[in-house]
């Protein structure tokens, strides 16, 4: 994953949301029943968290980026004077990876209370350092060169999974196809130019197999070693199958590339092997255009329209996507109004928190996911299990649909704000004998009218400076008109 500095930067100086047209590719249903099935049932969940964590923690740098040899403002530090000595010193950070206060089962607990239904950790990142028990590379947080190999927890994303499946939550894998360290993708004998594989893999084909079979081999080991899989999140969209002799620029939003190679790691056989062990895994081959995505993910941004097909919005709460340094957390009413944004266009949002090298998270980020479960605990019936509704959003307004033929009417409150005592909702009108009441305020029934352009809430003087939350405030309409 990139990190989009750009973007995170804005999202503090410039407003609530980034909103951006996203970059839309052509979405290709799994064409498995059972799978389909599954991703209805993904989308119901509409909140979830990502976790990036590694020895690159220690240094409070982006992840991975900084060993890859390109001209972008993710990529190069501040000063490198000898690029293979850096390398060699970011790939010696293992040796002094400790995380000792890591604590997981809090985490899960955080992550639950906070409305959070599902949770993706990077198992293996660009760079190659493996956060999984792996055989087949001794680059890993359980190799002997790690100090915390002798932890009891030393395996993390086993300890991870198991305490989010323990609160009830799905768990997904990230991996990225692109291994920085594995030398059957940046060949030792020649120098890497950026992050492509640095050698033709038509060239040499023994070679590019055998990275090809330890990819597959490692998803297997995540596949059969750690219990139940929700999710494989793969990383890395360049790294995908082309034409033979194919020429010309890969498609990978937001990316430069310098060739298209033929980086063909099998991902049709993959997801075969795959749901062989676990036939309800969700895959998601990310910006890879075909049945192997079958979720879209726009990154650190919110799509400025409804979207419709599966889709979630991975965005960074702090910092960067992994640890930084005194990290400036996103405020409470800006997650609010974000998800309740996501949610109305049809997605869901993947929250970002990047642990310490110590394996804490900051006192800040808990308190953002208290404010925010706090919220869900009252208006969370206008979040889950809902489904879109023209014209999804208007103004303040972001409107969703439940499945016993409610519609929600969420207003998004600026701070200081009081609620005006006339809310206009264009576009649907409640059904005869309808009620109208504000989530989290008993006895609440508003009076409303129809209009031609939809209908009209009048908002009682002592509700409109009395609301369950300071952040947002949602309205259920208990039938529409069909």
């Amino acid at each position: 994953m990139k990190p989009r500095v750009f973007f995170a930067l804005l999202m503090f100086v410039l407003g609530p949301t980034v909103y951006a047209q996203h970059e839309e590719q052509k979405y290709y249903p799994d064409p498995n029943p059972r799978i389909q099935q599954r991703i209805e049932q993904w989308q119901d969940l509409k909140f979830g968290l990502l976790m990036h964590w590694g020895p690159y923690s220690q240094w409070g740098i982006v992840e991975s980026w900084s060993i890859c040899p390109e001209d972008e403002p993710w990529c190069v530090p501040d000063t490198i004077a000898d690029y293979f000595a850096y390398k060699e010193r970011y790939e010696s950070l293992g040796k002094t990876f400790n995380p000792t206060k890591f604590d997981p089962v809090r985490w899960a607990r955080a992550a639950k209370n906070a409305g959070m239904k599902y949770v993706v950790f990077t198992t293996k990142h660009h760079d190659g350092f493996c956060m999984f028990d792996t055989k087949y590379t001794d680059y890993k947080i359980t190799g002997k060169d790690c100090p915390f190999h002798i932890n009891p927890k030393a395996d993390v994303t086993k300890e991870i999974f198991n305490a989010f499946r323990a609160e009830g939550m799905w768990v997904g894998a990230y991996f990225s196809k692109p291994d920085w360290h594995n030398p059957d993708y940046w060949w030792r004998q020649f120098p890497p130019l950026d992050r492509n594989v640095n050698y033709d893999p038509e060239k040499y084909p023994e070679r590019w197999n055998s990275f090809v079979n330890f990819t597959h081999n490692q998803i297997m080991e995540l596949c059969t070693n750690y219990g139940k899989m929700d999710l494989f999140w793969f990383d890395g969209g360049w790294v995908q199958k082309r034409e033979q002799g194919a020429e010309g620029r890969a498609y990978v939003p937001g990316f430069r590339v310098r060739k298209a190679y033929n980086q063909d790691v099998k991902m049709d056989e993959l997801v075969e092997k795959i749901r062989s062990k676990q036939p309800d895994a969700i895959v998601v081959d990310r910006a890879v255009e075909g049945k192997n995505q079958n979720y879209l993910t726009p990154e650190n941004m919110v799509p400025e329209k409804m979207l419709p097909y599966p889709w979630e919005s991975c965005i960074i709460l702090g910092g960067g996507w992994s640890f930084s340094y005194n990290a400036r957390m996103m405020p409470t009413r800006r997650v609010i109004h974000m998800l309740s944004d996501i949610v109305a266009k049809g997605g869901n949002l993947l929250l970002n928190i990047g642990p310490g090298p110590d394996g804490t998270w900051y006192d800040e980020a808990y308190a953002r996911l208290e404010e925010v479960g706090a919220w869900l605990t009252i208006n969370g019936e206008a979040i889950y299990n809902t489904h879109t509704i023209a014209p999804y959003y208007e103004g303040k307004l972001r409107y969703t649909h439940g499945n016993d033929g409610s519609a929600y009417v969420i207003y998004l409150l600026g701070e200081n704000e009081t609620l005006p005592l006339e809310v206009q909702i264009d576009g649907f009108s409640p059904a005869s004998g309808a009620r109208v009441s504000m989530l989290g305020k008993s006895g609440s029934d508003a009076k409303w009218t129809a209009n031609g352009k939809g209908f009209k809430i009048q908002i009682p003087p002592g509700q409109a400076t009395s609301l369950p939350s300071p952040y947002a405030v949602a309205f259920k309409v208990s039938q529409i008109m069909k």
